[in-house]
């Protein structure tokens, strides 16, 4: 309308659903009682700022190193130190900014929030000469009693309709939260989802080369000896593991022994990987989780991949009874368990770090590799590809003249191909499902490896998430009311709607691709949270609709708002109400 040249005044509110007031007022409250009101900061020191910032700065630095050994570091300011000057964040201090300071106690309650800014947020915008009707402005939460009643019948009406289910779902979860983190509770990761890996076991077997760096690995066979121990290298590909010529580690990354309660059996794996673990369902019929308690796993033994290079395995499915574990020196410990098998015939980079291996004796022997436990190894084989021969990583490396795994760019577009033509035109060459497609193979290799425990099923972010409290998150299967917008019925009549010309106009192509794209993705949405600021769930209060679920629909409460609520009234009080409404009269019937 305003671009037809109409004079029009826009609706606005206030979404205050969520953790983020939650989460800021938790802060605070944490920082007065450890500091006192007003709180006296150890950074006031000068001399205890610098050693702070300094902290900051090389604990950054490590994190980096450690997520990506093979990126150099970035000089200059972080983010955070370009932001605030010091890289010391306090709640206090933020507040301090835009309140009297005799007043920041009062926030240490996240209602108090809710009736201090949103006012101050209309005067700004007016004084801005915003063209907006504020006879429909509100804010959100169960602190608006005619909101509240709006987002109730909602999900009542979804619950009827048997949108609404509940059970375990894999989700992204901060643990120090202890609920699901939804994209608006996240401060890095938005839009990020859960990503299926499998766990592949390759059994450690008896060092037998007499190294000293041996002795840990044997003192904790020793103490265990009734308990099977397992590198647990986590891969998307099961299909290809009858090609695995070895297993690589990280030579300066960390990783722990972790016993596993469900299976009585340890694992070899990074700590990071390890607490995921630990939140997820080693069976999905029995509810039963890998470890007894949700979230903690007991860690037997440290190791450095220094430590556990050079140790024979049993690879499941491989054509070799033994492998050992080689360096790999850019093995990301922030993705995956930071331990990786190697399948060199169809990973790229999994060949060229192999054949360094062996054409370079001497950085083998950098990392007390000998040659027995590269040389008699070969590339085995596994899927034949159209023009790409039977062990496509060769094939490309060869093609694009990749030498060594500095080559990124080339072991980039290498990968990307391979993996593309194997899974979509890749013919098993190898194995009881020889001649079968591999996206045919596929799935049926990963259940019997399941099924014969030679694998699980691991969960992880498909890239790192942090939630606001400064948490990172992991995949957690919990208990949990959602959404079921995957499910046929619902989701065709979705996309019947978008694809028809005459009921859907998206005024751009590239848009109307994204419609189609996320009414195909998006099955299970979790709807609910047991932490934060929103409407409670009408039906089991102990949950909280989150911040994504109670604003899908609040444009039509904008056509009624101005009944119910009218001007200045934000919060809702019902004696201002212009239509003298008592929002408990607010039935689902009335909506």
């Amino acid at each position: 309308e305003r671009h037809q040249g109409k004079n029009v005044l826009f609706p606005f509110a206030f979404h205050c659903t969520g953790m983020p007031i939650q989460a800021s007022a938790n802060k605070l409250k944490t920082e007065i009682e450890k500091f006192g009101s007003p709180p006296q900061f150890p950074e006031e020191d000068p001399e205890v700022r610098a050693k702070m910032e300094a902290a900051i700065q090389a604990e950054k630095e490590a994190k980096a190193k450690a997520t990506a050994p093979d990126k150099k570091a970035k000089g200059g300011k972080t983010k955070l130190v370009s932001k605030t000057g010091t890289g010391i964040v306090r709640q206090w201090n933020i507040l301090k900014k835009m309140v009297p300071e005799e007043e920041i106690p009062q926030f240490v309650d996240p209602t108090h929030w809710l009736m201090y800014f949103p006012p101050i947020g209309v005067d700004h915008l007016s004084h801005f000469g915003a063209g907006v009707d504020w006879r429909r402005a509100f804010i959100t939460t169960a602190v608006n009693p005619y909101y509240d009643a709006f987002i109730r019948w909602q999900f009542n009406v979804l619950r009827e309709k048997k949108k609404i289910l509940f059970g375990k779902r894999n989700n992204v979860y901060s643990i120090v939260d202890g609920q699901v983190c939804a994209d608006h509770d996240r401060s890095e990761g938005e839009g990020v989802g859960p990503q299926e890996y499998v766990l592949i076991k390759l059994k450690v077997l008896p060092p037998d080369h007499g190294q000293a760096r041996h002795d840990k690995m044997e003192k904790l066979m020793k103490t265990h000896s009734g308990k099977s121990i397992f590198f647990v290298p986590a891969t998307l590909r099961p299909e290809t593991m009858y090609g695995q010529t070895n297993c690589f580690v990280l030579p300066t990354g960390e990783y722990g022994a972790f016993y596993i309660d469900a299976t009585d059996e340890i694992f070899i794996m990074s700590d990071r990987s390890a607490r995921g673990l630990s939140c997820q369902l080693y069976d999905k019929s029995k509810d039963q989780y890998f470890t007894k308690e949700f979230g903690k796993i007991e860690k037997l033994e440290s190791f450095t991949g220094d430590e556990l290079l050079g140790l024979p395995l049993k690879a499941p499915l491989a054509t070799y009874e033994k492998v050992y574990t080689l360096p790999l020196l850019t093995i990301s410990m922030g993705k995956g368990t930071g331990v990786v098998t190697s399948v060199p015939s169809d990973a790229p980079d999994d060949y060229v770090s192999f054949q360094v291996m062996k054409d370079k004796p001497d950085f083998a022997a950098k990392y007390g590799i000998t040659p027995d436990m590269v040389n008699p190894y070969e590339v085995v084989p596994i899927i034949s590809i159209e023009g790409y021969g039977e062990a496509s990583a060769v094939f490309m490396c060869e093609k694009l003249g990749i030498k060594s795994f500095n080559d990124k760019a080339k072991l980039t577009q290498a990968k990307d191909e391979t993996y593309l033509k194997g899974f979509t035109m890749g013919i098993m060459s190898i194995g009881p499902h020889k001649g079968k497609k591999v996206s045919e193979a596929k799935p049926i290799i990963r259940q019997e490896m399941i099924d014969a425990n030679q694998a699980h099923l691991y969960f992880e972010p498909e890239s790192k998430v942090v939630s606001r409290t400064n948490d990172e998150c992991v995949v957690a299967a919990t208990d949990q009311w959602y959404l079921a917008y995957g499910e046929e019925s619902w989701s065709e009549a979705v996309k019947k709607h978008v694809l028809n010309t005459e009921t859907f106009d998206a005024y751009d192509p590239v848009a109307l691709g994204k419609y189609e794209y996320v009414i195909g993705w998006l099955k299970e949405w979790a709807c609910t949270r047991q932490f934060g600021l929103g409407t409670y769930l009408p039906w089991d209060t102990q949950w909280v609709i989150e911040s994504l679920s109670d604003s899908t629909i609040y444009m039509a409460y904008y056509t009624i708002s101005l009944v119910l609520q009218g001007k200045g009234n934000l919060n809702g009080d019902k004696s201002l109400s212009p239509g003298a409404v008592d929002p408990a009269l607010l039935t689902d019937d009335v909506f």
